[in-house]
């Protein structure tokens, strides 16, 4: 469904994405059609990513997912985890991601944006630094405090998260609760009987079919809610 393009950044270079739109919405879409950036895991821009990508487009959303990591990508933890500690995620966050905001934002649209792991914890960051967005949907990944304080968001904010997670813990994931509810804020968080990276079909020692439908069900009802005209 989708196809590679450049997007621009505000520091004047560009970001290769992955843009993603349902093929009736192909030249015809009104300027105020909303749309949704996606921010990859730290195994890189692959086909589960692309997938959820088309499958938010089925839904009748322009989708942009910047390839963070320039056309690498893995299936090795190790090799995952070097990439993602080499990444510049301020760079990523002011540049990669605030370049994909812009761009989908011309004309009124309203923007989402949704990770997952890695991108989760991007979503929080770019919720928090990131001019232009509508909302935000987080699948279990939260930055240090010193990188995104989720205190400081201000737009609507709806968590997924996995009470099994040794990475992402369901105490880290009540810090950032309690940190939004502190500061007045009304954030949707779920907690599933799963394990990390329960929504990734690809991955089948952790995959939870029933909680990645009722975790889609709820994102998609809140994108509705949020991002329409």
């Amino acid at each position: 469904m989708g196809q590679m393009i450049e997007v621009p950044r505000p520091d004047g270079a560009t970001t290769p994405v992955y843009f993603a739109e349902a093929p009736q919405q192909r030249g015809t879409s009104t300027p105020a059609a909303p749309a949704i950036v996606l921010i990859q895991e730290w195994w890189g821009l692959n086909d589960h990513i692309r997938g959820v990508a088309d499958r938010l487009a089925a839904e009748g959303y322009k989708v942009l997912s910047p390839d963070l990591y320039r056309g690498r990508k893995t299936t090795d933890a190790d090799e995952a985890g070097h990439m993602m500690n080499g990444l510049d995620f301020a760079d990523a966050i002011q540049q990669d991601i605030a370049g994909c905001v812009a761009w989908l934002g011309q004309g009124g649209r309203k923007v989402g944006i949704t990770g997952f792991c890695m991108g989760g914890a991007l979503t929080v960051a770019a919720a928090v630094h990131v001019p232009g967005l509508s909302a935000a949907v987080c699948f279990y990944g939260i930055p240090p405090k010193d990188v995104a304080d989720p205190a400081r968001i201000r737009i609507p904010f709806q968590g997924h998260f996995a009470l099994a997670d040794t990475w992402c813990t369901p105490a880290t994931v009540a810090s950032l609760q309690q940190a939004m509810q502190g500061a007045g804020q009304a954030p949707e968080v779920f907690n599933y009987p799963a394990q990390h990276a329960f929504f990734n079909h690809s991955r089948p020692e952790v995959y939870d079919a029933d909680c990645a439908a009722q975790a889609w069900s709820r994102m998609t009802a809140f994108w509705a809610q949020h991002l329409s005209s």
